[in-house]
């Protein structure tokens, strides 16, 4: 039976983005050994086992990789190349140049106090449960890698795995873009972050309003000055306000715009809207007072 992304009690088995980087700040805060270990894992998804067996040798500074022999390859001496990012091996670069290697396994511990070392990271990052573990880093891994887009074979390849169903298994975990996916079912049928319904009418109103609001403004000095006015005796200053008001984004959308009280303002913007939509379907009502 496949393992899943998570156990039984529905918990996930994996860090997220944000408590991968708790716990590699939590280990800036160790000692080099510890420092180093726990990166190790957290960049490369190895397992533990297999960080246990790295020596200096497996640290390629020339082509940026870390050579890892798979170990549960039985039987067979099968090795795969993972990048290393700069920072990485710019600290791995430190901790070589202070001279304190052991001439064996960078890390000569047993599983059981590797196991232990990132436990302890991960307390001092306030991680808890079952993501919190040696596991949970390369699962971690595993899932930021799908997320950003990394072809699932060179995934496959990172990890070790024999199958690519095995890998492929890490695509269950949600990432941006389902959320994005959700997030517009999620405005269509009108939920907001508050979790409650939005009220299209209320918010339909006031809209109305402010632009009601803002249109209020606009005809202030206009009615004073060309209310009653023949359109042959406007001024400059009125035909510059007539054509300012025709302009106004306002008045494009028929149903909710502010009515001028001029009739010949009225006809002038219809005229304005009906051109710029090239029709002129849509009939001219005169006012009702």
């Amino acid at each position: 039976m496949p393992w899943s992304m998570f156990n039984q009690d529905g918990r996930r088995k994996y860090l997220t983005h944000a408590e991968m980087q708790s716990f590699l700040h939590a280990a800036e805060q160790c000692s080099p050994e510890v420092h180093s270990f726990g990166w190790m894992l957290a960049v490369t998804g190895c397992r533990i086992s297999e960080a246990l067996a790295m020596t200096r040798e497996n640290i390629d500074f020339e082509t940026k990789h870390v050579i890892i022999r798979c170990l549960k390859k039985r039987g067979k001496q099968v090795f795969r190349a993972v990048p290393l990012p700069v920072g990485m091996l710019d600290m791995l670069s430190d901790w070589f140049d202070a001279g304190k290697l052991p001439d064996g396994p960078l890390w000569p511990w047993s599983r059981m106090t590797g196991y232990r070392r990132i436990c302890e990271i991960m307390d001092d990052a306030g991680l808890t449960g079952e993501c919190a573990t040696p596991k949970g880093l390369r699962h971690g891994f595993a899932v930021m890698a799908i997320q950003a887009k990394v072809p699932l074979n060179l995934v496959q390849r990172w990890l070790g795995h024999a199958d690519i169903k095995t890998t492929a298994i890490y695509t269950s975990a949600m990432g941006a873009e389902e959320r994005e996916i959700a997030a517009r079912m999620w405005d269509v049928s009108g939920i907001r972050r508050s979790g409650k319904t939005r009220n299209n009418t209320n918010k339909n109103q006031e809209k109305l309003q402010k632009k009601y609001d803002k249109s209020t403004e606009i005809h202030k000095i206009t009615e004073i000055n060309i209310k009653e006015k023949p359109s042959n005796n406007y001024t400059f200053s009125e035909k510059k306000e007539i054509t300012k008001l025709k302009n106004e984004e306002e008045f494009h959308d028929e149903s909710k715009i502010y009515t001028p009280p001029c009739l010949m303002i009225q006809f002038w913007l219809y005229c304005n809207r009906s051109y710029q939509s090239k029709t002129f379907n849509v009939p001219f009502h005169d006012p009702i007072y």
